[in-house]
């Protein structure tokens, strides 16, 4: 179609130039990659869009999106925080979300009283809830932590995401979680220097790898 005036139904093929009213209009590249979005959560903030009691959310923090909006990969309770991840594709968070990924999670657990050699055993052998069994992957002390009377931190891996399931499981074992902190989700951990209540945007290489982790 190259030097001729366009007519109904007429398409441009990548390399054509086109005019209006002889200006060059410049067609932006089709964005072939989701966006996705690190979000630093803080305690005392709700995975939810609307809250009946007027309580923060995480939705308000995060920049605005037009058109769409955010959808979140995941959760985190109200006393928890830690990474937490957005996409503006809800395909790809289902793909995240679903069971069979066995995606891992990696926490930051601070326990009280600590636990011992047979509640470490017992979680990573695995644990019975009241919706089935859990086990942790991975269950090690982080001794450079510094800790308060009897507190211990440990770090925590495990490959699915139920509800409130690293304190359902230590909780289990009979133990008490007083801080938990989402450090890693996937391939995609944490920046050290996101404070909290603040995001970052994924680069192409790592929604790339993301996307790859959501299709195994």
């Amino acid at each position: 179609m190259r030097g001729q005036i366009a007519k109904l139904g007429d398409r441009a093929s990548p390399g054509d130039l086109i005019f209006l009213d002889g200006k060059e209009i410049k067609i932006a590249a089709k964005r072939t990659l989701p966006r996705v979005i690190a979000y630093h959560k803080p305690v005392g903030e709700l995975v939810t869009r609307s809250d009946p009691e007027g309580r923060p959310t995480v939705f308000d923090q995060l920049p605005k999106l037009s058109p769409g909006r955010w959808v979140s990969i995941g959760r985190l309770d109200l006393n928890s925080s830690g990474l937490l991840l957005f996409t503006d594709s809800g395909e790809l968070a289902n793909q995240l979300m679903h069971p069979r990924q066995q995606i891992e999670r990696e926490y930051e657990v601070r326990v009280q009283g600590g636990l011992n050699d047979d509640a470490m055993r017992q979680l990573l052998a695995g644990i019975q809830l009241e919706d089935g069994p859990a086990r942790f992957l991975r269950l090690e002390s982080i001794k450079q932590r510094k800790v308060a009377g009897t507190n211990r931190w440990y770090r925590v891996v495990l490959a699915e995401g139920r509800n409130r399931e690293v304190r359902r499981m230590v909780e289990a074992a009979g133990a008490r979680v007083s801080r938990l902190m989402r450090v890693r989700f996937g391939p995609v951990t944490l920046p050290l220097d996101l404070p909290p209540g603040r995001c970052v945007e994924l680069d192409a290489a790592q929604t790339r790898n993301l996307m790859q982790t959501a299709r195994h």
